[in-house]
């Protein structure tokens, strides 16, 4: 029998189909392409708390609202980072940076007797000589100078020389604290390193400048200063009380713009001199510190 072989272009052709379809057989599949791994999580830093200033305002025996705005202050939690004071908040102020919590100074308060302050002169311009201040608040901070309180603090003055705003920072304590309350014709000007200082409300009657100059980020401002109207203009320390009140109200403004929180204690009874109604003031001080609580709250996420 003859075997019958297909033309030579056909075996061709199905050889080459064959080793076409082996190579298909072997060719591996392509590579995927690889996955790039998930990015890694950069740990994010907390947000940076803020730095609480409390500006502690001018105001005399007003300024005993300071020490119950502090107490509502000290209940919630929020402990300044630095404290300034202009006269009457200087006097707290120092107590406060010095160590003294809100029942401390409440108890000194109430135990205190104004005649210590009254260190009467018949020379000098002044009725009051300031001596007996510097000494009350030396023997209270233990001699200690303003750069060693537990808190940051600084007391506003007025350079009588020149007119311009003094910070102290450093130095003796209770004579930085005696220059911010030498109210002009009350006590007598301090001399320090050959210059003349006064009251800080002059220049300053709330210093919110100088907590930001200290560094704070968020400032809370206590507003003691009187309302001129209405007040006795009978005598001249009368007189001379409701000068720096006008004066206290109009450079005030434009410094308590700059606060971040402003704390205003109701207090139209209590007089400047008024060292009787001490108790009254810091009820109205807590009374104005509960009612701003919620606004300080929120704005510092609390």
């Amino acid at each position: 029998m003859t075997e019958v072989r297909p033309p030579l272009a056909a075996r061709r052709a199905l050889l080459t189909a064959g080793a076409l379809w082996l190579a298909g057989c072997t060719t591996l599949p392509a590579p995927r392409p690889e996955t790039p791994p998930p990015p890694t999580a950069v740990p994010q830093a907390p947000p940076r708390k803020p730095k609480i200033g409390l500006a502690l305002g001018g105001g005399a025996a007003r300024g005993f609202a300071h020490i119950g705005v502090i107490k509502m202050l000290e209940a919630q939690g929020i402990v300044p980072d630095y404290v300034v004071g202009t006269s009457a908040g200087a006097v707290v102020g120092a107590l406060y940076a010095g160590g003294f919590d809100a029942f401390a100074m409440q108890k000194l308060a109430i135990q205190l007797d104004e005649t210590l302050f009254a260190d009467w002169t018949l020379r000098g311009p002044g009725l009051l000589k300031g001596e007996a201040l510097q000494s009350f608040v030396n023997k209270h901070l233990r001699q200690r100078p303003l750069e060693r309180l537990k808190l940051p603090f600084g007391a506003v003055a007025t350079d009588l020389n020149s007119g311009e705003r003094v910070f102290f920072r450093t130095g003796d304590s209770g004579m930085a604290v005696r220059a911010s309350a030498a109210v002009p014709g009350i006590f007598q000007p301090v001399a320090i390193n050959g210059r003349l200082y006064v009251d800080g409300g002059l220049t300053s009657p709330v210093p919110v400048r100088a907590a930001r100059e200290m560094g704070a980020d968020f400032v809370i401002a206590v507003d003691i200063s009187a309302i001129p109207d209405g007040q006795p203009v009978d005598s001249m320390s009368a007189i001379l009380w409701q000068t720096t009140t006008i004066m206290g109200g109009v450079i005030g403004k434009s410094e308590l713009a700059g606060a971040d929180v402003v704390i205003r204690p109701r207090l139209p009874y209590v007089k400047s001199w008024d060292f009787a109604a001490r108790h009254e003031a810091m009820i109205e001080g807590e009374r104005a510190a509960l009612a701003a609580l919620p606004g300080i709250r929120q704005k510092l996420a609390l």
